[in-house]
């Protein structure tokens, strides 16, 4: 894992409404401009002792909503370095987002979805905190 510089926080935002509503692929929900916000801070890998065994959380107007560890991942850091690699050049400074933990709104029946004005806080230990506000595309 000598190649990976660090880990950090991103928020693997979602925009529902072209996923689900208008046709589009899961990308189309994700490109949107200021989607996918990164940081606070790169923490390189020697700080990560295991990058396995960290908690990560979300919480939607001071509710918890996602809460969870990379135990959990489906696929480990170097499957996915592996397999991306199989089909595209990694380069320095590639970013790998690896999804998000349990509690994903859609997921719930009914589906809950973000509104405008809503605040989400989240944050992975050891790596930092971001808060973001929603607001009306």
């Amino acid at each position: 894992m000598a190649h990976v510089a660090g880990y950090c926080v991103m928020n693997d935002v979602s925009e529902r409404d072209y996923q689900l509503n208008r046709s589009g692929t899961w990308d189309k929900g994700k490109g949107c401009d200021t989607f996918g916000p990164l940081g606070p801070w790169l923490v390189t890998a020697d700080e990560v002792p295991d990058p396995q065994s960290l908690k990560l959380w979300l919480e939607v107007d001071g509710r918890r909503c996602q809460d969870g560890t990379t135990a959990t991942m489906v696929y480990q850091v170097p499957f996915l370095i592996s397999y991306l690699s199989q089909f595209m050049s990694l380069q320095p400074g590639d970013v790998i987002s690896t999804g998000t933990p349990p509690g994903v709104g859609m997921g719930h029946k009914p589906p809950v979805y973000l509104h405008a004005g809503q605040v989400m806080r989240l944050g992975v230990q050891g790596l930092g905190e971001q808060c973001q506000r929603v607001i009306q595309a």
